[in-house]
C-alpha cells in the first residue's frame, strides 16, 4: 500500500473517531432558543385562547442547554415554583423582569420549569407557561394530558421492530467499515 493512500486512510479514521467520542459525550447537541409563543409573543391570550402557552410547550421538545426568549412589552415573567405557577403567586419567585424587554431564561438543567405573568388576571386568563426540560439522553416523546374522562386505550403489542439511528451509531458503522476497507488492502 502507498503512504498517499496510507495517510489518507489515516486522517479518515481520525475524524471518524473524533466524530464518535464527542457523539459519545452529548457535545454534538445543539443549544437552541425558543421564541415563547411564537409570533403570538408573551402577552396574555384571549378568551377563547387560554391553553396558548401549554399548547406551544407541548409542540416543543426541550433541552439542556436550549433557552427561553419571553419577547413582551408592559408586562413581566417570573420563573416561580409549581406552587406559584398553580396559584399565580409570584411572591417567592426564583427570577422577574418586569422592565418590557425581551428576557432570555437559559435551561440549564432537566426537569419542569414554571414561568407566570407578573400580572394575577393575566396568569389567571392563561399567560403562564410550564415547560419540561429533557436530559441530554431522554428520548422519550413530551407529555400531554388527556380530556378530563378520557380513557386510553390499553396498550397493544407491536408486531414491528423499532429502529432509531444516532450520530453515534452511524459512526460506529463508518469506523465498522473503515476497519474492513483497511483489513482488504493489507
Amino acid at each position: 500500500m502507498n503512504i498517499t493512500k496510507m495517510t489518507s486512510l489515516t486522517v479518515f479514521f481520525c475524524i471518524c473517531f473524533i466524530i464518535t467520542v464527542a457523539s459519545m459525550n452529548g457535545l454534538v447537541n445543539a443549544e437552541r432558543v425558543f421564541k415563547v409563543g411564537d409570533v403570538f409573543g408573551w402577552q396574555e391570550p384571549g378568551q377563547n385562547s387560554s391553553s396558548l402557552y401549554a399548547q406551544w410547550a407541548t409542540t416543543n421538545r426541550f433541552q439542556v442547554g436550549d433557552s427561553l426568549s419571553f419577547d413582551y412589552k408592559n408586562d413581566s415573567v417570573i420563573e416561580v415554583d409549581k406552587w406559584g405557577y398553580y396559584h399565580c403567586d409570584a411572591s417567592k419567585h426564583t427570577v422577574a423582569f418586569n422592565n418590557g424587554n425581551n428576557r432570555v431564561f437559559k435551561l440549564d438543567k432537566s426537569g419542569l420549569f414554571y414561568y407566570i405573568s407578573g400580572t394575577p388576571s393575566h396568569c389567571k386568563n392563561g399567560q403562564r407557561l410550564l415547560v419540561e426540560v429533557m436530559g441530554l439522553h431522554h428520548h422519550s416523546p413530551p407529555f400531554i394530558a388527556a380530556p378530563p374522562g378520557y380513557l386510553a386505550p390499553s396498550p397493544q403489542l407491536s408486531s414491528g421492530v423499532s429502529v432509531s439511528g444516532t450520530l453515534g451509531s452511524f459512526s460506529m458503522a463508518l469506523m465498522a467499515t473503515l476497519i474492513a476497507l483497511l483489513r482488504s488492502l493489507a
